[in-house]
């Protein structure tokens, strides 16, 4: 298994992600996605939008705001409940969850245990101020997850787009958790991405509708390239669920800092609707045309983060060999998730004539694929730098192209160079890529 190092030591130095606000030393937990991560985390969300929305007739999406007004958390329970406990040594003043407090980690002034204090609560939402005067009724949030969203969207969803159960809705977008120990590299920060589904099902079928989702968010990682050993699902005890919840199932990947979730999915009941029923005074249920009955739905929430799936196809996809003596780096993306489909690249930069040539080819594919041109170093570098950054393919421009029109087109994972007419470069890559 690769180490975390290796992979934060890649992203930065290929411009996958970087602390954010560097040049002031970073901020705790903060990272900037660079050109390549930004393209690699737009592809996992394309994908992921592609299989549970484009691919689906009973599932819609939802943009919804980020600030919320207070009382939709006073009614999903996180003004109250959304806390964790927290601990604090009181001779080096670190700080930590009450839960997760390592009995062997010593500490760095006394050079023995932690001198704990009693555990207290911490709610880990961000609270914020809207307008100008700062006073109890202008408290707002930073929503801490996308879903509550959909659920007060519920009537308008079903009303507008005219669906009956089973229907899910689905939303990509920012939340924020004070957490207390943030860190591994991306894996837990304060500002995240998430990819949430809240499906809405008759009740009585939960369990079944439960399983199947659990069955196609799993299956949905394998089609895109992860390995099945690197994969897991942990049934939640008991005590683990949330009162509301019957059933929970994680979707857990071996990183580099051990087994952790992935995705969770979980049969949260009626519970989301009838709170905001409850507290918003409109009705949330939906009428049900066979029985002439209103039903209050059940939800099964598939909740997954961009930024720790973007995270764990980078650790998948990392790989090492020997390659004629030499180490060999390749991430070995799907196509579908490769930041950078081809690369044109020019054997010979102070030829105006192959440069020429190059340029013409790497402007032909960019309507159809991402494709990048790089002349800046010898080609036996510039292989290996696309390698290091999961290029699919590689075009290179030689001397013999001036004459044969021709052009070798070199494959990431198996190195295999083929010869290829010029005017057929483009049908070529976008039959291997696009298929």
């Amino acid at each position: 298994m690769v180490e975390m190092e290796t992979i934060v030591s890649l992203c930065k130095r290929r411009g996958f992600i970087f602390p954010s606000s560097e040049i002031y030393g970073g901020f705790n937990s903060c990272w900037d996605y660079g050109p390549l991560g930004v393209e690699l985390k737009n592809n996992v969300k394309r994908a992921w939008w592609k299989a549970v929305v484009q691919m689906r007739d009973d599932m819609v999406g939802l943009d919804g705001s980020i600030l919320m007004h207070p009382k939709v958390w006073e009614a999903s329970g996180h003004v109250a409940n959304f806390s964790d406990p927290m601990v604090d040594c009181r001779a080096c003043k670190l700080r930590f969850r009450a839960d997760q407090v390592d009995p062997n980690e010593k500490c760095v002034e006394t050079k023995g245990p932690h001198d704990l204090t009693e555990s207290r609560q911490f709610n880990m939402m961000f609270r914020t101020h809207v307008g100008p005067v700062e006073d109890g009724a202008a408290v707002a949030y930073l929503r801490p997850e996308t879903a509550q969203a959909i659920f007060v969207n519920f009537s308008n969803v079903q009303n507008t787009m005219r669906k009956k159960l089973p229907f899910g809705v689905a939303q990509i977008g920012k939340a924020f958790r004070n957490e207390i120990t943030p860190g591994n590299f991306t894996f837990r920060t304060r500002e995240f991405e998430q990819m949430e589904i809240e499906f809405f099902v008759k009740p009585g079928t939960d369990d079944e509708w439960h399983q199947q989702w659990i069955d196609a968010r799993r299956q949905w990682y394998l089609d895109l390239g992860m390995k099945k050993e690197n994969l897991q699902l942990r049934e939640h005890e008991q005590d683990e669920l949330a009162h509301y919840a019957r059933r929970c199932v994680d979707i857990e990947y071996s990183f580099p800092i051990g087994w952790s979730e992935l995705e969770g999915i979980a049969n949260r009941t009626d519970f989301d609707l009838k709170q905001h029923t409850e507290f918003s005074g409109k009705d949330l249920t939906w009428f049900d045309p066979e029985t002439n009955e209103h039903v209050m739905p059940c939800v099964i929430e598939p909740s997954a983060g961009a930024d720790r799936a973007t995270l764990a196809f980078l650790v998948d996809a990392y790989d090492e060999e020997v390659v004629r003596d030499r180490q060999r780096v390749v991430l070995r993306l799907h196509k579908d998730l490769a930041p950078n489909k081809v690369a044109v690249l020019p054997l010979l930069r102070n030829r105006p004539e192959i440069v020429d040539l190059a340029r013409k080819i790497a402007g032909d594919l960019r309507p159809s694929m991402a494709c990048m041109y790089d002349d800046t170093a010898s080609i036996g570098k510039l292989y290996r730098r696309q390698d290091e950054i999961g290029t699919l393919y590689c075009v290179t421009v030689d001397v013999d192209s001036l004459t044969d029109h021709a052009v070798t087109i070199r494959e990431r994972d198996s190195m295999e160079q083929v010869r290829v007419p010029v005017e057929a470069v483009v049908r070529t890559l976008k039959e291997k890529i696009l298929g």
